[in-house]
């Protein structure tokens, strides 16, 4: 078991628990008092069907009740209205500012619950049991929380931290090729903005990441983890430097919206980090060596480069997608590059016409 703790002006805040399972999870809570607490765990059908009984074992003998929350699987539910669901269950169920929320699944479910936590009755307590590769090295940490809303991406949101959060490998394991190397899209990025040598790390070990082995995706979370604990220690509320952890974001959340969520988060990154290192390559940040670099790695691991045939989407139509995105400071998008590569940099001076380049660049017409 190995710990990674994150602080908040040198104040530690939470601890990040590495586990190959579930065995550490009772020690880990020890901290939190839960004899008196209630505890519900928020899950989506798939993920629950496969590990939500584990955890209600292990959360029952420690806790004054233990009830749960299962919505369907699927972006298209991380909205107000299953939030409105889980308020009407922890209300039903007579849950205090006391109780404590457990998030036990991907991306989807960390955001849906941390912002339901952060909400309900102005703020209770959370924890995050992440089980995809992209929530165990991105979503589950820095206390990002928030849902769609109409189909506008994390639209509603608050900067919320959890009280803990618990990795267990083995639940990799448990994922289709399409979701484990949607993660990948996360971690690459990680190394293009702040470590060449993970970077590189990443593409030589790239068997052993394809075969899962655990001590290599150990590792791999771990610098991951420790990449984006730096990040947000240094910038809790995204005033800065965390906006490096965006790149790849703009135009990947305009595809994800444009593409009504078809594609996995993760994928629709990969093809933002594409068309933002085109752009770095067109303003000079990187070469066009490290621009086919890029490329490369991305198609190892399985994530695309470019756009999917069916119903084509437009350069026009991407770049109209920016301007509606969260990201839009005083009319301009803030737009991450790499200057050079393992350095990421934010940019407001990318033009209309450089944007759609980066469309056009990935498939777009």
């Amino acid at each position: 078991m190995k710990i990674l703790t994150v602080h908040d002006q040198d104040k530690p805040i939470y601890d990040i628990v590495f586990s190959e399972d579930f065995n550490q999870l009772p020690k880990a809570l020890a901290s939190l008092g839960l004899s008196q607490r209630r505890v519900c765990i928020v899950s989506e059908t798939r993920v629950a069907g496969l590990y939500l009984d584990t955890l209600k074992s292990i959360f029952t003998p420690l806790a004054r009740q233990v009830i749960d929350f299962v919505f369907p699987e699927g972006e298209e539910n991380k909205n107000l209205s299953t939030v409105q669901m889980l308020y009407e269950r922890l209300i039903q169920a007579h849950f205090d500012r006391k109780d404590l929320l457990v998030a036990l699944g991907g991306g989807v479910v960390g955001d849906l619950t941390g912002y339901s936590a952060a909400t309900y009755l102005r703020g209770i307590d959370f924890i995050q049991v992440p089980t995809s590769l992209l929530a165990q090295v991105d979503s589950s940490i820095g206390g990002k929380t928030g849902v769609d809303f109409n189909a506008y991406k994390n639209m509603v949101g608050a900067f919320y931290q959890p009280k803990l959060v618990y990795m267990n490998f083995s639940l990799l394991k448990s994922l289709n090729d399409r979701q484990f190397f949607s993660g990948m899209g996360e971690i690459i990025k990680h190394g293009l903005i702040k470590d060449m040598d993970y970077y590189e790390w990443i593409k030589s070990h790239h068997a052993q990441i394809l075969a899962r082995e655990v001590s290599v995706l150990s590792d791999l979370v771990y610098r991951s983890c420790q990449i984006k604990k730096d990040v947000v220690e240094h910038d809790p509320k995204e005033k800065g430097e965390r906006a490096l952890l965006n790149f790849g974001h703009t135009i990947g959340h305009a595809v994800e919206k444009l593409e009504n969520f078809s594609l996995l988060h993760g994928e629709c990154v990969a093809l933002g980090m594409a068309s933002a290192a085109y752009i770095s390559w067109q303003r000079g940040g990187i070469s066009h060596d490290m621009y086919e670099d890029v490329i490369r790695t991305l198609v190892r691991f399985a994530l695309p480069v470019k756009l999917p045939a069916a119903g084509p989407l437009t350069a026009e139509g991407i770049l109209q997608a920016t301007k509606l995105d969260k990201k839009m400071e005083a009319g301009a998008v803030k737009f991450i590059l790499l200057s050079p590569a393992g350095h990421g940099i934010i940019d407001k001076t990318v033009t209309n016409e450089q944007i759609k380049a980066g469309a056009y660049s990935i498939g777009a017409v």
